[in-house]
């Protein structure tokens, strides 16, 4: 079943690449990731609330228990993972086309899987390292989609962006598998979400908000509000996976990778991109390396 949700999860994941996308395109990017921040946090504020001053929620799925300082440190060490992730992924998805940064992103299941084998003990068998094969080699084709488009892997800083943002994303996923071990989705989704919020904060007054009148000014968007709709909902169904104990890190994150699928097609039909029959070909290649991914692992 953690494989159904695993889907789902990339599903809406895609639905929130878009959405962010749009929310992005001329627009400044710190106000539109410290929004982000603070409208998942209003969203999860009634579940705290009814809580902790009422039994409303005790036994169900949806109730937040209360932690120790120390959960509460290790909820806040993923927080600034994330938030480091997301700030480099935000800057390179405003500068970069829609059909180059999915599929880069879409290569982070193999970091997870070489995470998941040196940290969790799984080991690569014959059809693991072939998707794995797939997965570099479509990187490279990619690279070649990107200079037709005046994008040089090697050269151009948004890529890298989008690289860091990938290997924190990578080191993310790990440590979500290490933290629902042992606490339950709403610890982690609530606080790690509150605890964004309040840095993005500090990020927005000290760095944005004085130099505001000569950067890229700030547009108001209603996909600003779907951007943490629709990433709550993946990521609440993201911990419920994970927090089967049957569930394979490594294969969750390469399943919600697939979310390329939705923000390619967006892509094509909303941001009209150039070059889409050789991307087409670079994300059929991603496709065949999770294909081999997941038929290594039954």
């Amino acid at each position: 079943m953690w494989v159904v949700f695993a889907f789902l999860s990339a599903f809406l994941l895609g639905c929130y690449e878009v959405n962010k996308k749009m929310s992005l395109t001329g627009n400044a990017v710190i106000p539109v990731l410290f929004l982000n921040t603070l409208v998942s946090s209003l969203l999860f504020l009634p579940f705290i609330v009814l809580s902790y001053a009422t039994d409303w929620l005790d036994g169900t799925l949806f109730y937040l228990p209360r932690v120790s300082w120390e959960v509460h440190a290790a909820v806040f060490l993923k927080a600034v993972i994330v938030l480091s992730s997301w700030i480099f992924g935000y800057f390179a998805l405003k500068h970069l086309p829609l059909t180059i940064s999915g599929p880069i992103k879409a290569t982070q299941p193999v970091l997870t899987l070489v995470g998941a084998m040196l940290l969790f003990g799984e080991r690569l068998n014959v059809y693991q390292w072939i998707g794995v094969g797939f997965a570099i080699a479509s990187f490279y084709l990619l690279s070649a989609s990107g200079r037709k488009e005046g994008i040089r892997f090697t050269h151009d800083k948004w890529i890298y962006f989008t690289i860091l943002s990938v290997l924190l994303g990578s080191l993310s996923g790990l440590y979500d598998k290490y933290l629902m071990r042992d606490l339950d989705v709403m610890t982690v989704q609530v606080w790690f979400n509150l605890y964004q919020c309040a840095m993005m904060l500090v990020v927005l007054l000290g760095l944005w908000y004085p130099r505001r009148k000569h950067t890229t000014p700030f547009v108001w968007r209603w996909n600003i509000l779907f951007i943490s709709l629709f990433l709550c909902v993946a990521d609440w169904i993201y911990f419920y996976a994970l927090s089967d104990p049957d569930s394979m890190i490594s294969i969750v994150s390469m399943i919600r990778r697939s979310n390329v699928l939705v923000t390619f097609a967006a892509g094509a039909l909303f941001f009209h991109e150039k070059n889409l029959q050789s991307k087409a070909i670079d994300l059929l290649l991603v496709l065949i390396g999770m294909v081999f991914l997941y038929l290594g692992t039954r």
